[in-house]
């Protein structure tokens, strides 16, 4: 098997693991601080936030910090790392007496991530040119697919086997994605003293800083987009209901769903923009995604929009691979590890600003205005990315 391919394996399961590790805990939050001794409903709540918002946050600040460092050390000893950190620290939350342990827990977590940054990295550099589309296709399917069904899985596990067995299995599963990675990954890397560079001097390398910042905007709007129903999907759910039962199950299955469709698009939208071009790709992933989200407002059943949904899915799976394989042609090879990590810095913060975003709309107006706002985001960045990037990738043949 080609070194890339055993590459590409090995990153896609530990960066589902790894996304599954970062998401898996939204369903048993309120739960598990009520084990943990906190019983008043409204302080559930507000540590909930604060315990699941915080990892995004701080691995967004981080994210680019640990992108530096795979430049300057390599992706596989920040594959190393992330792998086997978040493993002790996720198991420790199994562990956590109180609930200000588990944030402080969730704080670590966020801080030594850096495993998604330093796979895409590798894949990205990795890869020749003729098949990098399809590999960072497939990459993105595990992070989409362990972010979307995490919530899914880490409410089995606790509803099958107990609580803290959501943190001790998932801590095992990322300890078994440290080992292949150490045993199976490859890396043609010539260590090189890499100079710190400020923000602004890292601007001056790119040759067009313009492009670049549409990608890390269009990652944002995206995961922003996919995440703006979680805060909702229940409440939704349960008023589509014709019965009130397995309303749970239902609406996890709904938000997930996007998730599996993504696993199965994204490989082959991967190849086409191999074909055609990333940029033809992403413009026609923005433009359906954004009106497939118009109809989910008007379902009467959430089987509707569990198909709707769907669909969305298979829209948005050419937007991830689209985006890094334009992130990778635009950006030097020197640099590739910190402009990643402000991508996925972007992606971190989309996941959190969506889910603050949807509750919000649904709470100010109604949840229908949560898929109009989250549509018209999508339109307007598929105007921009056609003005900006389509028609000046087309006219100066850019990627050629």
């Amino acid at each position: 098997m080609q070194i890339w391919k055993r590459n590409l394996i090995v990153c896609w399961f530990g960066m589902f693991v790894t996304s599954i590790g970062m998401s898996q805990i939204a369903p048993v939050l309120p739960l598990f601080i009520k084990h943990l001794g906190v019983h008043n409903t409204s302080l559930v709540e507000q540590f909930s936030g604060i315990a699941f918002g915080i990892t995004y946050i701080i691995s967004a600040v981080f994210s680019p910090i640990w992108g530096l460092a795979a430049d300057k050390f390599g992706r596989k000893p920040m594959l190393l790392r992330a792998s086997l950190g978040m493993a002790v620290v996720i198991f420790c939350m199994g562990f956590a007496p109180n609930v200000y342990v588990l944030i402080g827990l969730r704080l670590l977590q966020g801080v030594i991530t850096g495993y998604s940054t330093a796979c895409t990295t590798l894949i990205a550099t990795q890869t020749d040119k003729e098949h990098a589309g399809w590999a960072l296709g497939t990459l993105s399917t595990s992070s989409i697919a362990g972010s979307l069904l995490g919530p899914m899985i880490g409410g089995f596990i606790e509803e099958n086997l107990g609580m803290q067995n959501v943190f001790f299995i998932t801590g095992f599963l990322l300890l078994v994605a440290f080992i292949l990675t150490a045993f199976f990954v490859k890396e043609n890397f010539n260590r090189q003293e890499v100079k710190v560079l400020s923000a602004k001097e890292v601007w001056r390398i790119i040759p067009d800083t313009g492009l670049i910042i549409i990608m890390f905007v269009t990652s944002f709007v995206l995961t922003l987009a996919l995440y703006s129903i979680e805060p909702i999907v229940t409440v939704y759910v349960t008023q589509l209901s014709h019965t009130g039962k397995h309303i749970a199950l239902i609406a996890g299955m709904t938000f997930s769903a996007s998730g599996l469709a993504s696993i199965i698009a994204a490989p082959r939208l991967g190849k086409i923009s191999d074909r055609i071009g990333p940029h033809k790709v992403m413009l026609a992933a923005l433009i359906a995604a954004g009106l497939l989200f118009i109809p989910q407002a008007f379902v009467s059943s959430a089987w509707q929009l569990m198909i709707l949904r769907f669909m969305l899915g298979l829209a948005t799976a050419g937007l991830v691979p689209s985006v890094n394989a334009l992130v990778k042609r635009i950006a030097p090879a020197s640099i590739a590890g910190r402009v990643f990590g402000f991508n996925m810095s972007a992606q971190y913060l989309g996941v959190f600003g969506g889910s603050v975003l949807g509750g919000q709309i649904a709470a100010l107006w109604s949840i229908r205005y949560v898929f109009f706002v989250t549509s018209s985001l999508l339109l307007l960045n598929a105007v921009w990315v056609y003005f900006k990037v389509h028609k000046k990738i087309k006219l100066n043949n850019i990627l050629k």
